[in-house]
């Protein structure tokens, strides 16, 4: 799968949106309960919804901790693998960091965005220099009412796949 043709396309395209929304629910089976539906997506930013359906509730009937984390976690993690090259890197989640603001009622979404100067200077030119590097990403979750209910902080490991030792 070329992620890069399928983002290009996503962003002019619902249909395509909905094949990645689809695609983003699959390709992590934990991911498919959730229903991740991508919004919007271009170069440099990503919005993933999260429904206020049952799966993703709490026992309060307010959108669940862990939902809210896994959103965060995919909308920084897929937007950074569809502007790296997926052969070249790959991604590693080495700690993720959740502030809980307000209590989500109806569904959600999260914006993860950067500036090509940030992934130049962030994660292209360290690994140019070294084999690995920590980006933090932080990522901001409203609710469909403008409320601000939570503020991820994913830092992701980014190594060069030729750097990755495999045991045989």
């Amino acid at each position: 799968m070329n992620i890069t043709k399928w983002v290009a396309k996503a962003e002019k395209s619902s249909f395509y949106r909905r094949l990645l929304s689809f695609a983003l629910n699959r390709m992590v089976p934990f991911n498919k309960p959730h229903g991740f539906v991508v919004e919007h997506i271009s170069a440099n930013r990503l919005q993933v919804k999260l429904p206020y359906k049952k799966r993703n509730l709490n026992h309060v009937k307010g959108l669940h901790a862990c939902a809210l984390a896994t959103l965060a976690e995919v909308s920084s993690g897929f937007l950074l693998i569809s502007r790296l090259e997926a052969r070249k890197y790959r991604l590693i989640l080495q700690r993720l960091e959740m502030d809980y603001h307000y209590q989500g009622k109806t569904a959600a979404t999260a914006t993860f965005s950067f500036t090509e100067d940030f992934l130049e200077q962030e994660v292209r030119q360290p690994l140019t220099q070294g084999e690995k590097i920590t980006l933090p990403c932080t990522v901001k979750i409203m609710d469909t009412e403008g409320n601000h209910l939570a503020t991820g902080m994913a830092y992701w490991q980014i190594k060069k796949w030729s750097a990755v030792k495999l045991k045989v």
